[in-house]
């Protein structure tokens, strides 16, 4: 790049730029950015849908904001000149290009995954996990190899083989509705691979266990390809930005080498101006459809796993009964994407696409679109699993970011998208009908075993309303009906709905609770399986879920019955009892009954204020009675730093120190910056003395806690070492909650520990800096004799005057 480019480029992406008038609409904006240097991400600026659709044929953009005329865009200083030949009005987005750069490195002690990234598995490790999984339960999960990658191709002591972690029960018969997902086919876009794989443990994790889990493995399969492009992906675990595989016979030598795989796929392939035939654009199509080894995998495995079900004209639709879905992950924008997505012409089966759509973007708060709604693609796996097969297929663009932070995927992407993918397995058997019915959820029983005989209440609530009407409006309607089926699901031959009664004495809204009454005395001794599900008033029937229910025999069913104490005192306690998926709570004199099925479990019992206790191995077998006793020690605070007492041996580094301006109790709190914000690059420690944890179980550790720091980039971590070791991570928070709550972090790894440190660590990057961490209240404590030494102190410093010693040792006596 010239210097006088560069110098323009500078100027008008990277400094300022002020009241600009962007085609006939005046912006007003400052943009002065530390990066000056590339890759950036920018805001395009376009004046129409044609300008958006050049663009896009160059770079796939992200987040579009259409009310302001302007997508997020990746470019390097190479592509500057093009963009704005396009007539785009380029600047840098700073908060996105921080998250392209990727958040600080990962600090802690790491023991797996991406570096920096440890909640990302690697390749290596997505293929140990699914092997795992295989090795666990051979009766459910099988791992195919469909082809290689492009490297293991031209060099088979190099690159990898294509694998499917297959799921489903081997010893049930009959046709089987298709589940296929693949991830990180984009190689950069980190979250993909590690939510499938979450998925796919849950579900294996959840056979026998979870009713919904059970049904769904028996009666469907899943294939999982886990890593699409592992050539790309194990470049982009070392921090490169990624995109394409690794053909090396176009754009040879470069890092923008390759192909863009989710534009190589043969339907509508090149067709629209979806994709690029330059072959260092990041779009670049291919010299043919299905050209790369990897999408040619994908499309052999996918034409043998799937039926055909639609003709082969663009308008000709898929029966309304067609079964099976396909997803293919992808990074970022927070999208549910459905097809065509080669031009705005609407899919023959639009209607149901979009209604799917809406319902799983109900889970995740996503925007529901066409693929098509800002922008065109071509060669795409999602038109070419509905265009070629008829399959409803989508594309969740998750999260925020290529590089997303650990903390953000923790605590957004999963608990956001799971529920979404748990919804679509539920529908996989006629996704083009099923999610216009009403949704059945909060299925719960009074009890989960019961001796024959006895009765018990079933309830579940119902609405006709859950979707994400941002884009768009999905017609809703009144509930009409529920029924239950014992043991057969509605789709069986032979099987026969039971009704469920609206518990408001009618069905006339689009949202009702039901429930019934079962007498166990009509059904066998066994676990039974009940199926629900509600039908609205246009007749749609919603989504199967189910629960188990354990009816006992009277006179043989196991029971464990035991008594839970305070260990010191010998008092009963309160306490829940919880073996496997059956739990209890212990009357006012400590003691318990829990009845189950004959097995071999886990026994837990949990008390407030008291350590935990567990016994494992423990059998119950038919016509016995087990008895186990606990008791439970207190747990009392081992150290405890308020500030009250001002530093008390903790070391404050940085800017760390006591403040009175904002408290939790008492006079005094920490806090990382007393004086404003914290600064830029910072990296400081609030950092216990040496303490001894010797006897001590059921280590922990509470604090009260209020922050405000930059989210996904400035980071409260809480750490601890053991006699001077490293120091490993234990939890970690960023963005805000100004309220003072509560916080307690399990550190099992301190139990019995002579020497040991905890410490809490502010970390920043450049840019913003906000208010910052503030602490209160802070205890390590646990269960042990240190418990019974302090309450007899603080009996000693309590005992009324006159008694004696002799009196005191009695009494306690």
């Amino acid at each position: 790049m010239n210097n006088g480019l560069r110098l323009w480029a500078s100027v008008l992406v990277l400094i300022y730029i002020a009241s600009v008038d962007l085609f006939g609409q005046t912006r007003d904006f400052i943009n002065e950015t530390p990066y000056l240097e590339g890759p950036w991400f920018v805001r395009a600026y376009y004046a129409d849908r044609d300008m958006l659709q050049k663009l896009s044929a160059l770079h796939e953009p992200r987040m579009a904001d259409r009310e302001n005329g302007y997508v997020l865009v990746d470019i390097s200083e190479e592509d500057i000149a093009d963009l704005l030949a396009l007539g785009l009005v380029l600047v840098v987005d700073e908060a996105a290009t921080k998250r392209l750069k990727g958040p600080p490195a990962f600090r802690g002690v790491q023991r797996v995954g991406i570096p920096g990234f440890p909640c990302y598995p690697t390749v290596e490790e997505t293929f140990s996990i699914a092997q795992e999984l295989v090795t666990n339960h051979p009766d459910l999960a099988e791992w195919v190899d469909i082809g290689d990658s492009w490297e293991k191709l031209d060099n088979p002591e190099e690159g990898y083989d294509l694998m499917v972690l297959k799921l489903t029960n081997r010893n049930t018969a009959g046709d089987k509705p298709v589940w296929f997902s693949m991830s990180s086919v984009h190689a950069r876009e980190y979250t993909t691979a590690p939510l499938m794989t979450q998925f796919a443990r849950d579900l294996a994790a959840g056979y026998g266990v979870d009713a919904d889990a059970t049904w769904l493995l028996d009666t469907q399969e899943f294939h999982f390809l886990l890593i699409a492009n592992p050539d790309g992906r194990k470049r982009a675990e070392a921090g490169q930005s990624w995109r394409k595989n690794a053909d090396n016979d176009f754009c040879s030598g470069s890092s923008l080498r390759g192909i863009d795989l989710n534009r190589n796929f043969p339907f509508m392939w090149g067709c629209c101006g979806g994709s690029s035939g330059s072959a260092c654009n990041e779009t670049f199509r291919g010299p043919s459809a299905g050209s790369e080894p990897e999408a040619s995998a994908i499309v052999n495995y996918v034409r043998t796993i799937f039926e055909d079900q639609r003709g082969d004209g663009v308008d000709d639709p898929a029966p309304d009964d067609a079964s099976g879905i396909f997803f293919d992950m992808h990074s970022f924008s927070e999208l549910v994407l459905w097809p065509y997505g080669f031009d705005t012409t609407e899919a023959p089966n639009g209607a149901a696409l979009a209604t799917l759509g809406r319902k799983m973007a109900f889970f995740n708060g996503y925007s529901p679109e066409k693929a098509s709604q800002s922008f065109n693609t071509d060669g795409t796996t999602d038109d070419f699993a509905y265009g070629d097969l008829g399959i409803p297929a989508y594309t969740f663009e998750l999260g925020t970011s290529f590089f997303q932070s650990c903390g953000f995927y923790e605590n957004d992407i999963l608990p956001k998208n799971l529920p979404a993918l748990w919804y679509a397995a539920r529908v996989a058997r006629t996704p083009y009908l099923t999610p216009a019915g009403p949704d059945t959820f909060d299925v719960s029983l009074s009890a989960v075993a019961v001796l024959q005989g006895e009765a018990v209440n079933l309830t579940a609530e119902l609405s006709d309303g859950r979707f994400n009407q941002s884009n768009g409006v999905e017609p809703t309607q009144t509930v009409a009906a529920a029924e239950y089926y014992v043991d057969m699901a509605p789709w069986e031959q032979g099987a026969t709905g039971l009704p469920l009664a609206s518990q408001d004495g009618a069905y006339d809204e689009t949202q009702e609770t039901v429930g019934v009454t079962l007498d166990s005395g009509a059904l066998t001794t066994d676990r039974h399986t009940l199926y629900l599900r509600a039908r609205d008033s246009d007749g749609n029937w919603g989504a199967v879920t189910a629960v188990f229910l354990y009816v006992l025999h009277p006179q043989l069913a196991p029971r464990i019955e035991g008594r839970v104490t305070q260990a010191e005192t010998n008092q009963p306690l309160q306490a829940t009892v919880t073996a496997g998926q059956f739990s209890t709570q212990t009357d006012e004199t400590g003691h318990y009954s829990l009845t189950l099925p004959e097995g071999t479990y886990t026994l837990t019992v949990a008390a407030d204020d008291h350590g935990s206790a567990q016994q494992t191995g423990v059998a119950a077998v038919e016509g016995e009675v087990l008895t186990r006793d606990f008791a439970l020690q207190p747990i009392c605070d081992q150290v405890t730093q308020d500030g009250e007492q001002g530093a008390a041996g903790w070391v404050a580094s940085g800017t760390w120190a006591l403040t009175d301006q904002v408290v939790h109790q008492g006079s005094f709190a920490w806090t990382d910056s007393p004086s404003g914000d914290y600064g830029n690059n910072r990296d400081m420690s609030l950092t216990s003395p040496s303490l001894s944890m010797a006897g001590v179980t059921n280590v922990r550790l509470t604090y009260w806690q209020r922050y405000d720091l930059e989210s996904g980039y400035d980071y409260g971590i809480v750490e601890y070492r053991i006699a001077g070791g490293a120091w490993i991570e234990a939890s970690r928070i960023s963005g805000t909650n100004t309220t003072w709550n509560e916080t307690e972090v399990a550190l099992p790894d301190l139990d019995g520990e002579g020497e040991v440190q905890v410490r809490f660590r502010l970390t920043s990057d450049q840019g913003v800096t906000a208010d910052g961490w503030y602490l209160d209240e802070i205890r390590l404590s646990g269960s042990g004799a240190t418990c019974s030494e302090t309450n007899f102190m603080d009996l000693i410093g309590r005992w009324p005057e006159g008694i004696t010693v002799l009196d005191m040792v009695s009494r306690l006596e």
